[in-house]
């Protein structure tokens, strides 16, 4: 039961994240930023929101040293969104497009499923690795 309250809650973080990111990402290109000035600030603030708020209410792990915790979240969520997604794309979008002509809906989907993918990633390695209590382990 544990577990799948702490996957809500990281569902639940990830939702308030994306809508951090994208709607100050929106609301800062419609106050006169560049949009990559804007993107570069919000997906920022939204990475920063995503650590302190699966380590504090998700993991509920802030018993443990910070600055380990802060390399490890940067690499497994860096991995995820570089490597992981990427590779999934490049892969499956060939796959797709075999079943879905239309260029723009195969990437879409494409995009769906590498997601889900890093997803389960970020929740496995953070719950394993990240955020891990010092009660958790033995």
């Amino acid at each position: 039961m544990k577990n799948k309250r702490q996957f809500i809650r990281f569902a639940l973080v990830g939702g308030i994240n994306t809508m951090i990111d994208i709607g100050l990402l929106f609301g800062l290109v419609a106050i006169g930023l560049p949009k990559l000035t804007a993107n570069t600030i919000s997906t920022g603030v939204a990475f920063v929101f995503s650590f302190f708020a699966n380590r504090n209410y998700t993991f509920k792990a802030n018993n443990t040293t910070i600055h380990r915790q802060i390399i490890l979240f940067i690499i497994v969520t860096l991995f995820g969104l570089w490597v992981l997604q990427n590779g999934v794309i490049y892969i499956l979008q060939p796959v797709v497009e075999l079943f879905l002509p239309h260029h723009a809906s195969a990437l879409f989907i494409t995009k769906l499923i590498a997601t889900g993918f890093s997803l389960a990633w970020n929740y496995i390695l953070y719950a394993r690795i990240v955020f891990v209590r010092p009660s958790d382990s033995v």
